[in-house]
């Protein structure tokens, strides 16, 4: 007796994804401290402070939303939370509306801390517990919305901590493999 396969699968695979990410923070003195998001080795943020020409100085929070299939960026914002008061509110929003398992790369520069409060619970909510963030101190996540366990933060709590140690995250997304039958 012979059977016959009816059934079609789509069978879905994440690709491996190699998050590097460095924040940095303005200082005192003036020495370069430069940061950069890179998604499996290709650079997609940089800036810095006193960093050499063309780099920015992406100052306050910048949020890179990743496609965690084929690790490139979807989408960058930055919010600067230093001298802009409605910036914390836009960045707590923009999170917020991000559907659930959405993969985000966030990281700061400069001094991300003056006009953050109103952003502070939407970032605790994600599993970044940034409150104890002083002036030009530094930090950065990555996250996926909706799963605040899985979150990898580092953070340097004031602008003497960041020049000694910048916050440094290596994190590996690797997805699962799933499949749809279909008659």
């Amino acid at each position: 007796m012979t059977t016959v396969c009816t059934r079609l699968y789509h069978c879905v695979i994440s690709a491996h994804c190699s998050i590097d990410v460095k924040a940095y923070s303005g200082n005192v003195d003036g020495t370069t401290r430069l940061g950069h998001v890179r998604l499996n080795g290709l650079v997609v943020l940089e800036a810095g402070w006193y960093a050499p020409t063309p780099l920015p100085n992406l100052r306050g929070v910048n949020v890179i939303r990743v496609d965690p299939f084929t690790c490139t960026e979807l989408e960058e914002r930055r919010f600067d939370t230093f001298v802009d008061e409605n910036a914390a509110a836009h960045l707590s929003t923009f999170l917020q509306q991000l559907i659930s398992g959405s993969i985000v790369v966030v990281v700061t520069g400069d001094e991300p801390t003056s006009e953050l409060s109103a952003a502070l619970r939407t970032l605790r909510d994600m599993g970044a517990d940034v409150t104890d963030v002083g002036y030009r101190g530094a930090f950065a996540f990555v996250a996926q919305k909706g799963f605040p366990a899985k979150t990898v933060l580092r953070k340097a709590l004031t602008e003497a901590d960041a020049f000694e140690t910048q916050p440094h995250i290596t994190a590996v997304v690797s997805g699962t493999i799933y499949c749809t039958a279909y008659n």
